[in-house]
């Protein structure tokens, strides 16, 4: 699957720990993010940067901070 760049909106805490909380494609349409479940890395390097696993509408999907850009799979 190809990475496909995404706009975030997000919160970032006194700590500096980020929440995003809406994501916006490019053709306009946005979803907002219910809930963060999940924040990894990879150990094994199968993906760059911090993957969040966030809930919208009811299902769970990856969505990825690398170098301060974020970006999903094409799959979305």
């Amino acid at each position: 699957m190809g990475k496909v760049k995404v706009g975030v909106d997000y919160n970032a805490d006194a700590d500096g720990v980020i929440t995003p909380i809406r994501i916006h494609w490019s053709d306009g349409r946005a979803w907002d993010i219910d809930r963060v479940l999940h924040t990894c890395r990879s150990p094994d390097r199968s993906f760059e940067g911090i993957r969040y696993t966030v809930l919208i509408s009811g299902t769970e999907k990856y969505l990825y901070l690398a170098r301060n850009s974020w970006y999903v799979n094409a799959a979305m």
